[in-house]
């Protein structure tokens, strides 16, 4: 077996072209996902909304665990989004030192638009596809998902990177 095999055929990364192929198609079809009139919240905000939805109730020291982000960050993210009236903190129910965070019902609602505007962009390009090539590219995106792992994020994405961003 070369270089460029292994068990399952070649990889994708060890050919430069078609490595950057690939990152750019991802990137068109987020780009079009994200295609907004109005966007109130940045990359790392909506990472916050999405856990939030997922986690009900956490407090900021877990959501930084699960973001990957200082405390102070995760803070100042919680400080805009409570601004926008889409997060509000309220007293802990375990313990009065702690607070949970919790979204807004504007929250929930820019979250089910935002997700329906996406689904209905990408659904128009899918339905444009194949059968075979939809297929496809289950199959690449769901090996793509188990690739991830358990972070939920891209290998070599530092744990700040999200803090940067905000």
């Amino acid at each position: 077996m070369d270089a460029n095999h292994s068990d399952s055929g070649p990889r994708c990364c060890d050919d430069p072209v078609v490595s950057h192929d690939f990152v750019a198609l991802l990137e068109v079809v987020w780009a079009r996902g994200r295609e907004v009139p109005y966007a109130p919240v940045s990359a790392s905000q909506l990472r916050v909304l999405y856990t939030l939805d997922r986690d009900e109730g956490i407090n900021l020291r877990t959501l930084g665990e699960l973001l990957g982000s200082a405390p102070p960050s995760v803070s100042r993210l919680c400080d805009r989004l409570e601004a926008l009236g889409f997060v509000r903190r309220l007293p802990s129910q375990v313990s009065r030192r702690e607070l949970e965070l919790h979204l807004t019902g504007r929250g929930r609602t820019y979250l089910e638009e935002l997700r329906s505007r996406r689904d209905a962009s990408l659904l128009e390009v899918i339905t444009a596809m194949t059968p075979a090539t939809v297929r496809s590219l289950l199959l690449g995106l769901s090996s793509f998902r188990d690739a991830l792992g358990e972070t939920g994020s891209a290998p070599g994405l530092r744990r700040d990177d999200s803090a940067r961003s905000a």
